[in-house]
């Protein structure tokens, strides 16, 4: 029973609905479930039809890559797909309807180009993926499985945390299956509601002997993904998928890495450190100009980059330099990842911090749907914040 609801909800109401993200496209069955009622007023339905909390400001064009293309950040991921499955004959890429490139279109035309067995479907059964996965990256494939949402990789957990994190540890390095990695579209759409909008980076920064990795761009997720399936540990790589359309830049054509577990100083600053990884840089650089406009106060603005194992150093020292910490994420705040950061910060730095750290996240509640605009932590709330640490 719980399988037949779930398969007609993600086909009939998400596949036609996400797939179209960033172009306010709906599905009629999604259009017909998002139809305000008669005193639903006009602010409601402007939230409801604008998804995006942030202005998307591409990076610097990368030209020590080589040459360049305009790619959104699905294209970029293509294109390290297509790199990966062209230089390395072992590799595949497998998962819930990635044959024909996905919900998302990340994997479209792989397999024409490659063939049904190097890029096939799999059964709805993510923890069949991921086991599948494992056995092939011991076997000597590299194995780049795809779960169609994050908030789908929960039935997998158990691969994850019990098999493929442990593997080399409980073999005394004879065995191991560091070629595997893990591709899930993460964090909230605008439309995703609590069984696709979810941010499940923390679950895993807790287990030993994976990686997980958030890129903010398409530049950085095309090379922070091949440094994934290059990496020899298992990796979670999570794919903002509200960027997927909505995040467009100058991509390099040829294969390059991003090194992983090194944060990336976007902009230095003197007076408080914000920290952020995925979707929510884009709020950070937001929140830092207009700190510098409305209060004088300079930002020191930080993309973690690599949840696991995490630049700590990278942090620190701009804490140091700074004496303020301020950490979002989408997440409920409770137990979230901006919680490790504090409290090592808390250790590492605590005579030099000029006010308490704080941090900005979801609600410790499901990811609502309608009350989406209230629930992310969008640039006012860490905008409130910065002014209650400089005022401190």
């Amino acid at each position: 029973m719980a399988a037949a609801a779930r398969f007609f909800s993600r086909r009939a109401n998400f596949k036609l609905s996400l797939s179209a993200v960033g172009i306010g496209a709906h599905s009629s069955f999604g259009a017909a479930l998002l139809k305000p009622s008669p005193n639903c007023n006009s602010r409601t339905k402007t939230q409801r039809r604008h998804a995006a909390h942030f202005t998307f400001q591409p990076d610097p064009v990368p030209t020590q890559y080589g040459p360049t293309q305009k790619m959104n950040l699905f294209q970029s991921i293509t294109s390290a797909l297509d790199n990966t499955l062209a230089s390395d004959p072992t590799a595949v890429i497998f998962g819930e309807d990635v044959a024909f490139g996905g919900v998302f279109r990340c994997t479209v035309g792989l397999r024409d180009k490659y063939g049904k067995d190097r890029v096939f479907n799999t059964p709805l059964c993510e923890q069949g993926i991921v086991g599948f996965g494992i056995g092939a990256a011991v076997a000597g494939a590299t194995a780049i499985a795809e779960i169609q949402f994050a908030d789908y990789i929960y039935p997998a957990f158990d691969q994850i945390v019990n098999e493929a994190a442990k593997y080399r540890y409980r073999s005394g390095n004879l065995f191991d299956c560091g070629s595997l990695t893990i591709r899930a579209p993460w964090g909230c759409v605008g439309h995703g509601s609590l069984y696709h909008s979810q941010s499940p980076e923390a679950f895993f920064a807790h287990c030993p002997g994976i990686k997980v990795v958030i890129p903010r761009s398409p530049v950085q997720a095309k090379g922070l993904l091949l440094s994934c399936i290059a990496d020899k540990n298992p990796c979670i790589f999570f794919e903002p998928k509200i960027l997927y359309r909505a995040a467009v830049e100058q991509v390099p054509e040829e294969p390059y890495i991003i090194p992983l577990s090194q944060a990336e100083i976007l902009q230095e600053g003197s007076d408080v450190t914000l920290v952020a990884w995925g979707t929510q840089i884009h709020v950070m650089k937001e929140v830092a100009a207009m700190a510098q406009e409305k209060l004088g106060v300079s930002c020191e603005v930080i993309d973690l980059q690599t949840i696991l194992p995490w630049d700590t150093e990278t942090i620190c020292k701009s804490v140091v330099k700074t004496g303020r910490l301020l950490i979002s994420h989408e997440a409920p705040i409770t137990g979230g990842f901006a919680a490790e950061i504090s409290s090592t910060v808390q250790e590492e730095c605590f005579l030099n911090l000029e006010a308490p750290i704080s941090r900005v996240c979801g609600y410790d509640t499901p990811f609502p749907h309608i009350f989406e605009p209230f629930y992310i932590p969008d640039k006012w709330k860490c905008f409130e914040a910065i002014k209650k640490m400089i005022n401190y």
